[in-house]
């Protein structure tokens, strides 16, 4: 897994942007209480579901590798 030059930035923007589709979808609505690590997970396996990235195996899921996944999603978004 080759780290991205500007990984934290865009995972920030995952965060951002995943959190708003999940809102407008409607599959779930996040509290300021709710941890980074809650939110990625629950954005890549909401992500994953609707076919919008491709899940990784069971066994290679992580905090990190979740963060890769969705830094690599945020990085091939329209720029805003």
């Amino acid at each position: 897994m080759k780290k991205l030059d500007n990984e934290k930035e865009l995972f920030k923007k995952a965060l951002k942007v995943g959190g708003s589709y999940a809102e407008k979808r409607g599959a779930a609505k996040f509290e300021a209480t709710d941890s980074v690590a809650d939110r990625a997970l629950y954005i890549y396996r909401l992500l994953a579901h609707d076919k919008l990235i491709q899940p990784l195996p069971e066994d290679q899921v992580s905090q990190k590798t979740i963060q890769h996944k969705l830094a690599l999603w945020a990085s091939r978004l329209p720029s805003s």
